[in-house]
């Protein structure tokens, strides 16, 4: 297992209403992008620093979380249609198909509601290279 730090957010968290139509949606974006599922319990699952838990688990204290705009980093173009065909395919609902969008020259990305009405993003911005490294943390 292998984590890498020096990105602005560290984790985030969501509490959703049903855990396992949740791992389904999640689990097929996840395949799409190369992201494994780190770990998994009767009560949350979690992948690279997104963590997913119950209503009922301990850490969600009884309290769904709001609304959210969560977005992953595509490799390409493909990448991205392929998230929006997957989420669909798992329960998502459309929010906005595939496409360029007005952000920035290059802005290419594909919109989903969770089963939980999170706004989930997959873009690519076009070709790039880092311009940090990142901590490698191995455990």
């Amino acid at each position: 297992m292998e984590l890498y730090r020096g990105r602005l957010i560290d984790h985030i968290q969501l509490v959703v209403r049903d855990l396992q139509a949740s791992r389904r949606f999640y689990g097929a974006l996840f395949e799409v992008l190369g992201i494994p599922i780190g770990g998994e319990a009767q009560d949350y699952f979690w992948a690279d620093e997104l963590f997913v838990s119950s209503v009922d688990s301990r850490a969600a204290l009884g309290v769904l979380t709001g609304r959210h705009h969560l977005a992953f980093q595509a490799r390409d173009r493909a990448m991205v249609d392929a998230f929006y065909q997957a989420g669909l395919a798992a329960g998502g609902k459309d929010n906005g198909a595939p496409g360029e969008r007005r952000y920035h020259p290059g802005y290419y990305a594909c919109f989903l509601l969770d089963p939980d009405g999170n706004n989930i993003e997959a873009v690519f911005h076009g070709e790039a290279r880092r311009s940090a490294a990142a901590v490698e943390i191995s455990f």
